[in-house]
């Protein structure tokens, strides 16, 4: 698995990239949600460059011993503190947790895999009491 710099738009993209791929299908809803809230603008990043990230992450899973759909997440648990731990900031943490939950909820269910990414990422960035609070969008 390849490692971005702390706090990169890459490193964000890829904590997206892992909710997308977390129910094991990237669904037409997903991908209209992160192109009609401008998700690439939001992390800093083109279109095109958001593309790239999810595409090296798929390859990363692809070419690693991770990629298992028939688990319930797409890494493995070190693999996934890894990925959280290249998240540091914590407004870009509140901002990454707050986009992943509303792409978890695009289809009307929470898969499993989306609830262990989300659980992960309010864990290893300390955000317990962030899940209860609304978002600045209500």
């Amino acid at each position: 698995m390849r490692s971005y710099p702390v706090n990169s738009p890459q490193a964000a993209a890829r904590i997206v990239a892992l909710t997308v791929f977390a129910d094991g299908d990237i669904g037409d809803a997903e991908i209209a949600w992160l192109d009609r809230l401008v998700v690439h603008e939001q992390l800093g990043l083109t279109r095109h460059e958001l593309q790239a990230v999810l595409d090296t992450f798929c390859e990363d899973l692809l070419s690693s011993d991770q990629l298992k759909w028939a688990d319930a997440c797409p890494v493995d648990e070190r693999t996934l503190a890894d990925l959280m731990g290249e998240i540091q900031d914590p407004a870009l943490r509140l901002k990454l947790l707050r986009l992943c939950v509303e792409l978890a909820e695009v289809d009307a269910r929470v898969h499993e895999g989306e609830s262990m990414v989300l659980v992960a990422a309010v864990e290893h960035w300390g955000l317990h009491r962030e899940m209860f609070r609304p978002s600045s969008r209500s």
